[in-house]
């Protein structure tokens, strides 16, 4: 159901347009001018408006232009019983959704003030996708180390320039991407990211740059690939130290000439894309080591940013805990709920080896095992402490060496798959594994997540 705002002088179309719109489930609104319907229109934000082009005392496309720089998001469809092309022309110039002319066909008003709705609420829904994404990835924080990295994201973002984040794992390095991209002039193209640890190394071509159907065993149809699907917008290459020197030699390529072929392809594909690349390792340890190209490592670090740890922000972690406490709330369908004072100063006395993500990892778990609408400094030490408790029974029970190994191995493991949220690429590099060892070990030891 929509709203629709009807504007036309005359009575017995108003009534007719009444009727059977609102037959249609619409709710519908009238006003017999210009000025009627303008009142109208800020009071009652209709979705679509059926404006008359002939008004008394107005011009119909005066009051269109009125509407579109009303700041009402809302799509407008002309009637006039004495249409001509140039008038239709110049409606749809002025952003009019479409033109009809009267006697209007009410088959034809029908259809077009549902597709007109439609458009509208898929608009509707982009914008909020929007805003829940933009409020995902928001940095939150107002420390001096987070201001400074704020000021680098602000002058770097308009700019054409490569960057690239630095920062140890859990502190926020995506957050900083796609901050970069909101601020940027590529901010209504898509931003794309990837994780060059998480995805195989004989797959990770086909993710970055597509295939063609039939170029390997699995590959039945074409795929468009991260570059493809990210031109004229962002492309976040995360953990990009653990991307193998052959993709890296073929990023580098797009990177200089801005073209690449799909994965079993001949077709030369011209590409524009940003490119923001981030990682936790230390990349010239990783050139002397010749386990990273130099020359894509300068290539990439045109301008570098660094993350800090939560150690270094201590002082935003109140704000974080809240931020990730309403976050989850929110997206949970659940009620509100905050931190009782005791219980912040309670979280900002601890460590975090986890960085931000071990924070919002705690976070999490008071949202979901306290039912009061105010976590207590009490209900969070208890939370803590259970943990605690759990680890600290491995050292306090008697029995075999074997068994205690496994328990601890256990605890450990699963300790590092939360405080990395079961990323296991990230785990697994963390632990200095195999990806298909940790996977079985996971399964030896009875780890669920």
């Amino acid at each position: 159901m929509a709203k629709i705002l009807v504007i036309d002088d005359e009575e017995n179309i108003r009534k007719t347009l009444d009727e059977i719109l609102s037959d249609e489930a619409h709710e519908v609104v009238s006003a017999g001018d210009g000025n009627q319907g303008l009142r109208a229109l800020k009071e009652e934000l209709p979705d679509v408006v059926l404006l008359d082009i002939q008004l008394p005392g107005r011009d119909g496309l005066e009051i269109l232009q009125e509407i579109k720089s009303s700041g009402v998001d809302c799509e407008v469809i002309m009637i006039s019983g004495h249409g001509t092309i140039e008038a239709a022309i110049k409606a749809i110039r002025l952003g009019a959704y479409h033109f009809l002319q009267k006697p209007l066909a009410m088959v034809e008003v029908k259809q077009n003030v549902r597709h007109a709705a439609e458009a509208k609420l898929q608009r509707d829904e982009l914008q909020s996708l929007k805003e829940k994404e933009g409020n995902r990835y928001r940095i939150v924080g107002t420390g001096s180390a987070v201001e400074r990295m704020e000021q680098q994201i602000a002058k770097v973002a308009p700019t054409p320039g490569r960057v690239l984040i630095t920062g140890q794992s859990g502190s926020g390095k995506e957050l900083v991407a796609y901050a970069i991209h909101r601020q940027s002039q590529r901010a209504s193209g898509p931003f794309v990211k990837i994780n060059c640890a998480a995805i195989p190394q004989n797959l990770i071509e086909s993710e970055l740059f597509g295939h063609e159907r039939g170029s390997f065993t699995g590959a039945v149809s074409l795929k468009k690939g991260k570059f493809e699907t990210a031109h004229l917008g962002t492309l976040f290459l995360d953990e990009i130290g653990d991307m193998d020197l052959n993709t890296q030699t073929k990023v580098l390529r797009v990177i200089q000439e801005g073209e690449f072929e799909r994965v079993g392809g001949i077709k030369t594909i011209k590409v524009d894309v940003r490119i923001v690349a981030a990682t936790h390792r230390d990349l010239e340890a990783m050139i002397a080591a010749r386990t990273f190209r130099e020359d894509l490592y300068y290539r990439l670090n045109v301008v570098p940013i660094r993350v800090p740890t939560l150690a270094e922000r201590t002082e935003d972690i109140p704000a974080l805990a809240q931020y990730f406490l309403e976050l989850y709330c929110a997206e949970n369908s659940m009620a509100k709920k905050s931190f009782a004072s005791e219980a912040l100063s309670l979280l900002c006395a601890r460590t975090y080896k986890g960085n931000i993500r071990e924070l919002k990892n705690i976070v999490e778990r008071a949202a979901i095992l306290t039912e009061a609408p105010v976590i207590s400094a009490a209900a969070l030490q208890a939370l803590i402490e259970i943990k605690q408790e759990a680890n600290m029974s491995l050292f306090t029970r008697t029995r075999p060496l074997n068994q205690a190994k496994d328990e601890l191995e256990r605890v450990y493991v699963q300790t590092q798959l939360e405080l990395n949220e079961w990323n296991i690429p990230r785990t697994a590099d963390l632990l200095d594994m195999q990806r298909t060892n940790l996977h079985r070990k996971i399964k030896q030891l009875g780890i669920e997540r």
